[in-house]
């Protein structure tokens, strides 16, 4: 009876640790704080659509950020272009500290249209893997390391995120595309970009690993 117990026990911790959990609640932006410059308000930039989609106008400049933090998880992502594709991105471990203009220290998921799966360490983020932009570039980037993986404008994408310990795995629309370890910070808040270019969002959830 004990180890039955036990048993128990431990599927129900496994269950619970694995579960996913949206980010949004598919009603309001509770949990998530919006930066840009010049300010504006979440209103302004963001507003729910019916089936829980995220509709952003991409301006001004700046980021939505979750107000909690997180080390390790698998994070799914669902966007899509709402108008002509342009520039995006995913943050991750978003912390306190230099800005790289209006976007804060943090690793950055691109989106970008052709670009999905490239990796961008923001103001001052670090990993082990080389670069491969040219020494002293800017943006400073690690190529995705697969042929292009995006679906046709319009239609949704999906990115997961495999985020433990400092090692970070990035598959866009099943396709793996990038990976880096020793990643600095290894740990923060999860955000989205802002920078020009109406998007949707979708699904977005995240199970937080032991």
């Amino acid at each position: 009876m004990i180890k039955k117990i036990l048993w128990a026990t431990a599927v129900l911790v496994t269950m619970q640790s694995t579960s996913a959990a949206p980010l949004f609640n598919g009603r309001n932006f509770d949990g998530w704080e919006l930066k840009t410059t010049p300010a504006a308000t979440m209103d302004q930039v963001f507003s729910v659509l019916p089936q829980g989609v995220i509709a952003s106008t991409g301006q001004p400049g700046g980021f939505l950020a979750t107000t909690k933090s997180y080390a390790n998880f698998k994070l799914h992502v669902e966007w899509r272009w709402s108008g002509k594709p342009g520039n995006g991105g995913v943050l991750l471990h978003i912390s306190d500290g230099p800005m790289d203009r209006v976007w804060p220290l943090s690793l950055q998921v691109q989106t970008k249209h052709g670009s999905a799966g490239d990796l961008l360490p923001m103001a001052g983020a670090a990993f082990a893997e080389p670069l491969t932009s040219a020494p002293g570039a800017e943006p400073r980037i690690k190529a995705k390391i697969a042929a292009n993986s995006e679906l046709a404008i319009g239609q949704w994408n999906v990115a997961d995120i495999v985020a433990r310990d400092g090692t970070v795995e990035v598959s866009i629309n099943g396709v793996v595309q990038n990976r880096v370890t020793a990643v600095k910070p290894a740990a923060g808040r999860i955000g989205f970009q802002l920078e020009g270019a109406p998007y949707e969002l979708r699904n977005i959830e995240l199970v937080e690993q032991p």
